[in-house]
């Protein structure tokens, strides 16, 4: 079944402000941009059946509550998982907010459209741990690469294993971020709210180490390097840290690894050596405790140790 017919395009004197735009210019992270635009894309072709439209031009201020509520109903017959499905409420919602403060639809008809309930769920938590002998590893592929790429390499992985940041958050740092004598970077995190966070000894070690290669000019902390070894002082991309973080893994002979497993070891590491929980909430960013809280290792030990105490009778005999 398809959404309810909604009306192919808005008047024409209300052609000119698009919500979609103005709610994606409105996103300061390019990696929110790149998910939000492909969420209200993925509901353009839920409500026109065509699998090349993309949300430009829709009629976003048309929507009314049973054309959303469908919606909502649609995505779950697609498949989606709720937390795929609670994400593209997310962007449907800011949507039409944009398309309400446009004047595109009344404060009364986006109240009722965007009254969507989120889909309640629980999931263990995906995602890998990385061991101190991964890291060493991939840390020793970085020092046998005696060109730049080998330094700056080492001192992201470092960086990100000693402070939990989002790969985003790691490509928005600047040169002047860094304070070596605090040991601390000044991290932009999500809602542009800032924070600080703290090195290791070793981590700064690695830092310095690559600023050798790097210089001292102001601009991005980390930066692309071509094929030639040449630095180019513009900002690296999220994925571009990521495909870097999988490839010394891979060099090392590890298990494929995402930043955002180092961000979940920090975080673990932190709770199994007792900082508490709102400590470690500050220092990685999270907006509520309840979040951090997911990484907690330790629940899942107890748990399993409670079942090694159980003494199965008998035992199995090979055939």
């Amino acid at each position: 079944m398809n959404a309810p017919a909604i009306p192919e395009r808005l008047p024409d004197e209300q052609a000119a402000p698009d919500p979609y735009f103005v709610y994606l210019d409105a996103l300061q992270s390019p990696e929110s941009k790149r998910t939000m635009r492909g969420c209200l894309d993925r509901i353009a072709r839920l409500i026109t059946g065509d699998p090349e439209a993309t949300g430009a031009g829709q009629p976003w201020g048309l929507l009314r509550y049973e054309h959303t509520v469908r919606l909502r109903t649609l995505m779950r017959e697609q498949g989606w998982s709720a937390a795929h499905v609670n994400k593209h409420l997310v962007a449907l919602r800011r949507v039409l907010q944009e398309a309400w403060r446009l004047g595109l639809m009344t404060g009364e008809e986006f109240q009722r459209a965007a009254d969507l309930p989120s889909y309640k769920h629980t999931r263990v938590p995906v995602g890998q741990h990385v061991p101190p002998e991964v890291l060493e590893a991939a840390l020793e592929q970085c020092e046998d690469d005696h060109s730049p790429a080998g330094r700056r390499d080492g001192a992201m992985l470092a960086v990100l294993y000693s402070t939990g940041c989002r790969r985003a958050e790691l490509a928005a740092l600047k040169l002047s971020d860094f304070d070596r004598p605090a040991r601390s970077l000044r991290v932009r995190g999500k809602g542009d709210k800032e924070r600080l966070v703290y090195l290791t000894a070793e981590a700064v070690e690695r830092v310095e180490l690559w600023l050798s290669e790097r210089g001292r000019e102001a601009g991005p902390l980390f930066c692309p390097i071509n094929k030639a070894g040449r630095l180019r002082l513009s900002h690296m991309t999220g994925q571009a840290i990521a495909d870097i973080v999988s490839r010394r893994l891979t060099q090392a002979g590890a298990a494929k690894r995402t930043p955002h497993d180092f961000r979940r070891t920090f975080i673990g590491e932190l709770l199994d050596a007792g900082v508490d929980l709102a400590t470690t909430q500050a220092l990685v960013g999270h907006a509520s405790p309840a979040t951090t809280a997911r990484y907690d290792r330790r629940p899942e030990r107890r748990r399993r140790e409670a079942v090694d105490r159980l003494k199965m009778p008998g035992t199995a005999r090979p055939r």
